[in-house]
């Protein structure tokens, strides 16, 4: 009896080539990451290669440290069954030692920086892991420093572990032992540089290691976002005061002791805004989402390539997912509040205008929608008030009081006020400034409660609220 094999369909063995068979774990997902050559961008006579650190099943290389930090202390016996993990984390450390200790039952609580994405917050709530936020804005030796605090929860909590990615050997040894050699391999053996960031240190000092013992030939390269001590310091020898920075998870306010900087060639200080517009591109040149620090290393990555004289293989990182990011760095009106856009400015009114139908991206309703649609529309958009157009034309603003007033009153017809048109609730008595007045114009209108209305001539272009004036001060305060 003949026995017939099952064959691919032609042309589809070399996608059956990258499968397996399943794995037992998740946890199995981590590492072995892919490599992917940038054909799209000019990187003078090198080859530019990016590691897909998203690809790991947290979303980030921060995974890799997690799983060798658990298992390290696990063999030390510093976690015991039920024990708690504490860390201070930019998201993507919390993120993988939540998705590697919550299996194995243990409690995890982070302190996290305000300024990380909302994304990131969701995920390590999601995942179980209890998030406690503190100041972004505050240096070590404060106490509401989240190194500090977490490593004071640590120690007040019985049985915990400070995970402490910062100082933890466990860290650089998971990059020196899995992502140092797995860029080897990929590459054939055949890299002239690795342009990586330094958050906690661990892939700079770990990949570092890798290339000294088996290709010394190997640059390590430091991409440092502006306002970071380390870069500096690598160029002048003298540690500088620290700046703000908007981009997470790399730059620094002091050295981090898994930091080997001997160990970098050379150093780049990347402005925010070329780390976001970099990333943007990375996107939608060569369709790779990726994080805002992935947007640091490209650029920090491209500027080595174009000052090379000779042909070089050059690899850097995706770091983690764009999919964290969606509600900042992808996002247009974060980007204009941040100043990070290439927005013309005029000196006037509109440059305080976030949303203009003009760019098709303000938020409004119709007069004659709901006031439940209204109000699902503010609720979404994080806005406290909508223009009301009709057919482009501004008729009325409608806002959470003028809603509240309508909807309020006995439970019997309650949704049917929520039904009621919008136009019913809105005001339509409005005072108007024009786009070419100053910022002057607007206190008197703030004073009266009320949000301002911008015309340019005829043309409704935008509403300016009083976190616009202060998010626009604080710009030009920088």
């Amino acid at each position: 009896m003949s026995v017939h094999r099952k064959t691919a369909p032609d042309g589809a063995e070399s996608n059956l080539a990258r499968l397996r068979p399943p794995y037992a774990s998740v946890l199995d997902l981590i590492g072995q990451t892919p490599v992917v050559e940038l054909t799209k961008f000019d990187t003078g006579k090198c080859r530019l290669f990016i590691k897909l650190e998203s690809q790991n099943p947290g979303g980030s290389i921060k995974d890799r440290i997690a799983l060798s930090m658990i298992a390290a202390a696990e063999k030390a016996g510093l976690l015991k069954r039920g024990g708690t993990i504490v860390e201070a984390t930019a998201g993507n450390t919390g993120l993988g030692l939540a998705q590697v200790g919550i299996p194995k039952g243990y409690r995890i609580i982070l302190v996290v920086p305000d300024k990380m994405s909302r994304e990131k917050i969701q995920h390590l709530r999601a995942l179980g892991a209890e998030v406690r936020m503190t100041r972004s804005d505050v240096g070590k030796g404060h106490p509401e420093y989240y190194q500090d605090m977490a490593e004071k929860i640590a120690a007040e909590l019985p049985g915990a572990f400070y995970a402490n990615q910062f100082a933890n050997p466990a860290n650089p040894l998971a990059h020196e032992t899995t992502t140092g050699p797995e860029i080897f391999s990929q590459l054939d053996g055949d890299v002239d540089a690795v342009v990586v960031g330094v958050g906690s240190g661990g892939t700079l000092t770990g990949v570092g290691r890798f290339f000294a013992k088996h290709s010394p030939k190997t640059e390590m390269v430091l991409a440092d976002p502006v306002g970071s001590v380390l870069a500096p310091l690598i160029k002048t020898g003298k540690m500088q005061e620290a700046g703000s920075w908007t981009v997470e998870g790399i730059g620094e306010d002091f050295v981090p002791p898994n930091a080997d900087l001997s160990l970098v060639k050379k150093a780049y200080s990347i402005p925010d805004k070329q780390s976001m517009l970099a990333v943007r591109d990375l996107l939608s040149k060569e369709g790779i989402l990726a994080g805002s620090s992935s947007g640091t290393l490209l650029s920090a990555a491209l500027r080595y390539c174009r000052e090379q004289t000779t042909a070089k293989r050059v690899v850097t990182l995706v770091c983690d997912s764009g999919n964290k990011y969606l509600s900042k760095v992808f996002d247009d009106i974060w980007l204009a509040e941040q100043g990070l856009d290439d927005h013309k400015q005029h000196g006037d009114l509109r440059d305080l205008v976030m949303r203009s139908p003009r760019t098709g991206d303000i938020v409004y309703i119709g007069p004659d929608e709901s006031l439940l649609n209204a109000y699902g529309r503010m609720r979404r958009s994080d806005v406290s008030q909508l223009p009301v157009l009709d057919d482009g034309k501004l008729v009325g603003i409608v806002d959470e009081s003028d809603i509240l007033a309508k909807v309020d009153g006995p439970y019997d017809g309650r949704w049917d006020r929520f039904n009621a048109p919008v136009r019913t609730a809105m005001t339509s008595t409005l005072h108007t400034l024009q786009a070419s007045q100053t910022l002057d114009a607007l206190l008197p209108v703030f004073d009266r409660n009320e949000v301002a209305i911008v015309f340019d001539g005829d043309e409704f272009i935008g509403l300016i609220t009083r976190i616009d004036l202060i998010n626009h001060l604080r710009r030009r305060a920088k």
